[in-house]
């Protein structure tokens, strides 16, 4: 993976319709989650558990994306 990306771990995409991510086996699915993403220039890189690849979708097929709150600073 792109170690130059801000990863965001145990999070949730759902695209809007007419888009879609594979998952861990391959089926076309519209909202995952317990996946790991990062935000970069209006795409949204998408690691999914079980899969060997990252897959890339554009701001415009995003509808949601949920990650947990860091934190509090140290």
């Amino acid at each position: 993976m792109n170690r130059g990306l801000d990863w965001r771990e145990d999070a949730a995409v759902e695209l809007r319709p007419g888009y879609a991510l594979l998952d861990g086996e391959g089926t076309a699915r519209t909202h995952l989650t317990g996946v790991r993403l990062a935000i970069e220039g209006g795409f949204v890189h998408v690691a999914v558990p079980g899969a060997a690849t990252v897959q890339v979708v554009s701001a415009p097929a995003v509808a949601r994306l949920d990650y947990p709150a860091p934190g509090p600073a140290e």
